[in-house]
């Protein structure tokens, strides 16, 4: 066989999908020049089938008298072959090839990829070449708005499927937090006990309540127990990103759950409240709640005290609600303390003047009348008791010996 049939039979040999080694000739303007070993024809490795990365130089991947594996995937025909048989080849997609066969039956395992960009729904991710999906829902344990700012990095993910027929290969990363929370979640149960105060950082505030990061454990600060006075919403007391010191309320270890306290860790507005309103002082304070048996009057942050409906006013009230208002300042006097019940009651009436009552009338014409002697007392029968001793008597042991029945 002379050499011409030789090279016509190994042009024949190199079809596309084939894996040959092809050695780097020479590399320009952004692509290699490649000999298909053993062939006799040369193929082309563009940037672009060596990475994804459109800014990258090529330079940096080969260099002349580089032999590699490669995968042949387009024959050049045509006026860009300039009649020569000439092949484009691959490197990543072969490498992609490889990451496939290697992927088969290898769900649920855990792999590193990296995120390459954010697409409508989820995050785009390659692995060893191979494009992979990472839905929305199964980008963390929460909906994450910010799905940028996982572009570039490499994370951890859970293999869900593998499809190569259809080039299906997703993952979900929230399976990868979950199990990495339930292990942290087990050594911080361990570690904390009921009573504790520890540090920590807010890393959510919701309608209900605050969220907070013991270090691999969240823990539920409930807006009751936020702080000493009364607020209308979590975010009104912190933040996320906050440190706090929070007391440990409640452990569930079986259930995952923590329930925590802030406003135990600060000081009670109770605790001073006999020095700053003692019985029979002053206090200023603002109507914060009004119901049918009286006002609700808060006196510092976090206390309130009750102004009876007896004690508003001198006058009948009916209704607080008449004389009232929510927000009204109003000077109260403290008439009772009680810290430890968190009671005090309070009245509005007392700092004012009693109204003076008015003077009885007993007759038409304004003149007292006299009033009649009493007459005397009847003096008391005399008592004919006789003593307990005389049991037994007769009426003639009473009356006399003179006494004869039949003078009767």
């Amino acid at each position: 066989m002379n050499e011409f049939e030789t090279l016509l039979n190994s042009v024949e040999d190199v079809k596309v999908r084939d894996v040959v080694k092809g050695e780097i000739l020479s590399v320009e303007n952004g692509q290699a020049t490649v000999a298909i070993v053993g062939t006799g024809v040369e193929g082309v490795l563009t940037l672009r089938e060596i990475t994804n990365d459109k800014d990258a130089d090529i330079n940096t991947f080969v260099k002349p008298g580089d032999v590699l594996d490669l995968l042949v995937i387009k024959q050049i025909v045509g006026k860009e072959a300039e009649g020569a048989n000439v092949y484009l080849l691959s490197l990543k997609r072969l490498e992609a090839r490889k990451a496939w066969t290697q992927l088969e039956g290898k769900e649920g395992e855990i792999v590193t990829v990296k995120v390459t960009k954010d697409v409508k729904g989820g995050l785009s991710v390659d692995y060893n070449g191979v494009r992979g999906f990472i839905p929305a829902s199964m980008i963390d344990t929460y909906f994450v708005k910010d799905t940028k700012k996982f572009v570039g990095e490499e994370i951890e993910a859970k293999i869900i499927e593998v499809n190569a027929s259809e080039n299906r290969f997703i993952l979900s990363r929230r399976a990868v937090v979950e199990a990495e929370a339930i292990e942290m979640r087990k050594e911080a149960f361990a570690q904390l006990q009921e009573g504790d105060i520890v540090e920590g950082t807010v890393s959510r505030v919701t309608n209900f309540g605050a969220f907070v990061d013991l270090g691999g454990i969240d823990g539920l600060v409930h807006v009751s127990e936020l702080s000493h006075s009364r607020i209308k919403r979590p975010s009104d007391a912190v933040k996320p990103g906050d440190v706090v010191n929070v007391k440990i309320l409640k452990l569930d270890p079986e259930a995952g759950r923590l329930s925590l306290s802030l406003k135990a860790t600060q000081p009670g507005p109770w605790e001073q409240v006999e020095e700053k309103a003692p019985v029979g002082s002053t206090v200023e304070g603002t109507v914060k709640r009004l119901t049918d048996f009286g006002a609700f009057v808060e006196l510092y942050p976090g206390v309130e005290g009750l102004v009876h409906v007896s004690q508003i006013s001198w006058e009948r009230v009916e209704n607080p609600k008449d004389v009232l208002k929510v927000g009204q300042v109003v000077n109260v006097k403290v008439l009772d303390v009680k810290p430890a019940e968190e009671r005090i009651s309070l009245s509005i009436k007392a700092l004012e003047e009693a109204p003076a009552r008015p003077a009885r009338n007993n007759d038409n014409d304004g003149e007292k009348r006299d009033r009649k002697p009493r007459a005397p007392r009847k003096a008391a029968k005399p008592s004919y008791d006789l003593p307990e001793t005389q049991e037994g008597f007769s009426l003639a042991d009473f009356l006399g010996e003179d006494f004869d029945i039949n003078d009767l």
